[in-house]
């Protein structure tokens, strides 16, 4: 599924495998250099994977990526902000490709503007989630809901921000998230006790997106 609006366009990966997702993405990063494309962003829910972020000191696996693989966790190094992180199905996870220069935006300034979206789509879903300040990503609490790797290379982005909506947070105890110790992670599901229409959740963040990002 694809959805445009004013210089910016959607693409619905569903549930994609994130090696397919990841080239997706480096393609589209090129295609935006050149402005063959419009500002896009990928919505998508991935099968069950941890991605290792490009500062080492924050990568913490708790068990051997062999034991990860034998229950069916994809493993991948990439080269990102952020630590260790994980997404399953459940979570959706947003990869804009936006030429910051194009929207006026520094990198600190879009890690806000992909905060306040989150912030906005969990307040429709009942969830009250609040930035903490050094630690970007979105909390409830002591709990962590929402985290945010991005990369930025001559002002056009990639990876993006994981909003855990009602994944199984079970694939979070196998790492330390983020590098932080003591982190507990949480989801709407875990935080309201109720169930959401996952295609609900991609339309009104589709909405969010546009209101924030979206220029004439």
């Amino acid at each position: 599924m694809q959805k445009t609006a004013p210089n910016l366009e959607f693409v619905d990966c569903g549930i994609q495998a994130y090696a397919e997702c990841l080239a997706q993405q480096q393609r589209l990063v090129e295609q935006r250099r050149s402005d063959a494309i419009p500002d896009t962003v990928l919505l998508v829910e991935h099968p069950p994977v941890i991605t290792l972020g490009a500062r080492q000191s924050a990568n913490r696996l708790l068990v051997s990526e062999q034991t990860l693989e034998s229950q069916g966790i994809e493993v991948f190094a990439i080269r990102r902000g952020g630590g260790t992180t994980a997404h399953n199905p459940g979570q959706i996870v947003l990869y804009p490709i936006l030429d910051l220069q194009r929207l006026g935006l520094g990198i600190n300034d879009y890690v806000r503007t992909l905060e306040g979206i989150g912030i906005d789509l969990l307040g429709t879903l009942g969830v009250e989630a609040q930035r903490k300040q050094g630690f970007p990503g979105l909390w409830v609490g002591p709990r962590k809901i929402a985290s945010i790797g991005v990369r930025v290379t001559r002002l056009i982005t990639f990876h993006g921000m994981a909003i855990n909506i009602q994944n199984d947070l079970s694939v979070f105890e196998h790492f330390v998230p983020c590098g932080l110790d003591g982190v507990a992670m949480t989801s709407a599901a875990q935080e309201t006790g109720q169930a959401y229409d996952m295609h609900f959740v991609k339309q009104t963040l589709i909405t969010l997106i546009k209101k924030a990002l979206a220029r004439p």
